[in-house]
């Protein structure tokens, strides 16, 4: 029976970074990935989409991105580099493996999956969130006959040439989102409050040097000290939709009713698409096995597992590190936990 230092369940950014410690530190580990290639949560993102950071704050540990003809680069852009990345370190992937479950047995894991059995020392769980999107539930919302659909599921706006859509959320997705279906279609964009945009020359770099303050220590600069993740980056394709005056917000529906949506003052109005730009919950459920979940959530100091020690949490958002869910935060934490994996196989 093949018992590896460490395994990694999940081959996206943040498995590959922990893979890119991993490696220097010269341990035994195999990443586990559910896709047919390398791309991660980005393969479900949709064609137009544009991160919102220069190639130099746009890329994982040891290797800058190259280069390319545009600021900012598109997801296509980012999948390209992720497989270069691959085939540079010689990450050992096996691929269209899903994970099932996690068990803990005589002091190993053993991770269940749809091909075989594998075990290993210790665990890192870098799932990530992308598969499991976030749908707010809404009185008598399953009689609307229109569609609904998560962001996850957007990847065009063929298809919705004079339609009527409301998009729901008001983060940076739905602001893409509703930059580009709105060229089509009629659209509404419903959020919480009133949504936050950065100023014009404030981008991703702005949010990696946050990220390194947090991760040493400092203060945030005072001069921007309301500006958050949460925050719309004003790319391009945002600063056309402003320029047509697309961005007038409304605050939430209260219920569907068969043909659309009613609003707070009871006004029915009739809707063909709902696109839930709404966000997503940790993907965590096959470490079930281990009781180590509560809320959803599972209790770390930084990245290691406080109930189970010999697992690691990498990428899941603020409770895995400030900034973790992102391309310029993930790094830090990875490096944190490629070390405590090391110190710990030595010490066992």
């Amino acid at each position: 029976m093949k018992v590896y230092d460490t395994i990694v369940i999940g081959g996206g950014q943040a498995g590959l970074s922990v893979a890119y410690f991993l490696r220097r530190h010269q341990l035994d580990y195999l990443v586990l990935d559910d896709q047919e290639r390398a791309g991660g949560s980005w393969l479900q993102t949709w064609e137009s989409l544009k991160l919102f950071s220069p190639t130099a704050y746009s890329s994982l540990s040891g290797w800058r991105m190259p280069k390319g003809e545009e600021e900012y680069p598109s997801r296509n852009d980012f999948i390209a580099y992720m497989e270069a990345y691959e085939k540079r370190y010689e990450f050992p992937i096996r691929r269209n493996i899903k994970v099932i479950a996690v068990y803990k047995e005589e002091g190993l894991f053993r991770i269940e999956t749809t091909q075989e059995n594998f075990y290993s020392k210790t665990l890192v769980s870098a799932t990530g969130i992308a598969q499991n999107p976030f749908i707010p539930i809404y009185p008598n919302q399953t009689t609307f006959n229109g569609i609904q659909m998560h962001s996850s599921e957007y990847n065009s706006p063929d298809g919705f040439k004079d339609k009527k859509v409301i998009v729901v959320g008001g983060g940076n997705s739905g602001a893409q989102i509703l930059a580009e279906v709105s060229k089509v279609a009629q659209t509404t964009w419903v959020t919480l409050e009133e949504p936050t945009f950065l100023p014009d020359d404030i981008d991703g770099r702005y949010l990696f040097n946050e990220a390194n303050r947090k991760f040493y220590g400092k203060e945030s600069d005072r001069s921007n000290r309301k500006i958050s993740l949460s925050n719309i980056v004003v790319v391009e394709s945002i600063k056309e939709a402003r320029n047509r005056n697309v961005f007038k917000s409304k605050r939430p529906f209260k219920a569907f009713y068969e043909e659309g949506v009613v609003w707070p003052e009871d006004k029915k109005e009739q809707i063909d698409i709902i696109i839930w730009c709404t966000g997503f919950k940790a993907n965590i459920k096959h470490l079930a096995p281990l009781g180590v979940i509560q809320n959803l959530r599972i209790a770390t100091k930084y990245t290691r597992s406080i109930k189970e020690p010999n697992l690691w949490l990498v990428g899941y958002g603020s409770w895995t590190g400030f900034a973790s869910a992102t391309i310029y935060g993930v790094g830090k934490t990875a490096r944190i936990t490629g070390a405590e994996i090391n110190e710990t196989l030595k010490k066992s």
